[in-house]
């Protein structure tokens, strides 16, 4: 089944510099991370801050979502929390 993304919801981690974003598999939540260095290289001429990591993840939203779906489609074991890397885009 693919993951469907009913909401634009995200929060920014700065401890771990990642945006976190949520996806559903029916009634369940999956939560979903972006590291930094993947929105980087999404867009190598964004900063590295806060509102330039979180501009580049709200301009790039459908493909981080199709990548999203094929990691969760792709996992062997069904987990409800993905951590997307710059090796999966």
């Amino acid at each position: 089944m693919n993951l469907v993304f009913p909401n634009r919801s995200r929060s920014f981690e700065a401890i771990k510099n990642r945006v976190r974003f949520w996806g559903y598999d029916s009634a369940i939540e999956i939560t979903f991370f972006v590291e930094g260095d993947a929105l980087m290289k999404i867009n190598p001429e964004a900063g590295s801050d806060e509102r330039q990591l979180l501009d580049v993840f709200d301009n790039a939203l459908e493909e981080i979502r199709g990548v999203a779906n094929k990691v969760y489609q792709h996992g062997r074991e069904r987990a409800y929390v993905y951590v997307l890397a710059a090796k999966d885009f």
